[in-house]
């Protein structure tokens, strides 16, 4: 079974781009999964792959993109039972 990241991504991450950054990011790493805004000032990102590919999404994430300001990532190893094939950008 891949391994499975879920964060939840709290700061200045929505209305700055953070959503497609985030997949660029994952993309370029070789993860799957998907991003998705929640409620105001969160983004939850779910990502599968090899744990050393996610624990570098992790250090990305932090860090955030150029327009956003994250304030706290929750992170954590979840068993999951679908396998993603790609990375989206959901709703």
């Amino acid at each position: 079974m891949t391994k499975t990241l879920q964060c939840i991504v709290t700061g200045k991450v929505q209305g700055v781009y953070f959503r497609t950054w985030t997949h660029d990011q994952a993309t370029a790493l070789g993860l799957n999964g998907w991003v998705r805004n929640l409620k105001e000032n969160q983004v939850e990102v779910l990502l599968q792959g090899p744990e050393d590919k996610l624990e570098e999404m992790k250090k990305r994430l932090i860090q955030g993109s150029e327009l956003s300001r994250v304030d706290h990532l929750d992170a954590r190893f979840i068993d999951y039972d679908k396998e993603h094939t790609s990375f989206q950008i959901r709703g």
